[in-house]
């Protein structure tokens, strides 16, 4: 869809900080992260909520998002993760995307109050992405 800010990132059209390029799904940094480090993993094509997408799909899909959710923790050095998705409503990108948030003991995250964040700059923005990526790549290999 032309107009869809996430589908220009998966298109390469809108810049983005890709950690994860796959045939199944695409995910990058959050631009306002709850946490730095937050992804969102979205299908490549425009699929709106989770209902829409075909159920031959689930399973390659949301291998990805396991697989995000696996590497965060090992990148980030957080506890865990917090894997969220909205369908319609609270969903400010009409576009099928999952959040992970990486997670520890005690950061203040309570409930659905997200407080939103920002970069420092792209140096650091980059820094988040590179570990995540070189993390997802090494899930890769151990699940080999």
């Amino acid at each position: 869809m032309a107009d869809c800010v996430f589908c220009g990132i998966v298109a390469g059209r809108i810049p983005g900080y890709v950690v994860l390029d796959h045939p199944d799904a695409v995910g990058f940094l959050d631009a306002r992260p709850v946490f730095k480090g937050h992804v969102l993993v979205v299908p490549r094509e425009h699929i709106e909520t989770l209902l829409d997408l075909p159920t031959e799909r689930l399973g390659g899909f949301f291998a990805q998002v396991q697989r995000v959710a696996r590497a965060i923790p090992e990148a980030l050095g957080a506890t865990g993760t917090f894997v969220a998705s909205n369908n319609k409503v609270s969903q400010s990108v009409p576009h099928l995307h999952f959040h992970i948030v990486p997670r520890t003991k005690g950061d203040g995250l309570r409930g659905f109050m997200w407080p939103r964040r920002t970069y420092a700059d792209e140096a650091e923005a980059e820094s988040y992405r590179s570990r995540i990526a070189a993390a997802l790549d090494r899930v890769a290999e151990e699940s080999r």
